[in-house]
């Protein structure tokens, strides 16, 4: 269960993160992608914070994700400029793809047409943990 004040530290990353992410992404001639952080989740000793990241168009996603990753040090930079007054110490960042929409989309558009998971369930693929 997360504390209080990784809910917070949580928080205050998820905000600034998408305003750092937008504007790169809009900086690198990204004009047209809408890059958006779903959720954050921080450990327990404050170190390391993972980020979960919607990217519109989806086909773009693995693409950005490997950008953004590479650049990780550098968005941690920017980051940490924004925050230093709310936070000590920045928590090392770790970037990741968030399906969710996409699947629930998926299970959507399912259940309009013939093909009902319900009725058969292999028709769904399988979730990765992360």
């Amino acid at each position: 269960m997360e504390s209080n004040r990784q809910k917070k530290i949580a928080g205050v990353l998820q905000k600034d993160l998408a305003d750092v992410l937008q504007k790169a992404a809009r900086d690198g001639g990204l004009q047209n992608v809408l890059i958006s952080v779903t959720k954050v989740n921080v450990t327990v000793d404050l170190s390391i914070a993972k980020v979960y990241l919607s990217i519109f168009p989806v086909d773009q996603g693995p693409k950005l994700l490997e950008g953004i990753n590479s650049n990780a040090p550098l968005i941690k930079h920017e980051l940490a400029q924004r925050v230093k007054n709310q936070m000590r110490k920045m928590p090392a960042l770790k970037f990741f793809i968030d399906d969710s929409l996409e699947y629930i989309d998926n299970i959507e558009q399912s259940l309009k047409g013939d093909d009902n998971p319900i009725e058969n369930p292999d028709l769904l693929t399988k979730r990765k943990k992360s």
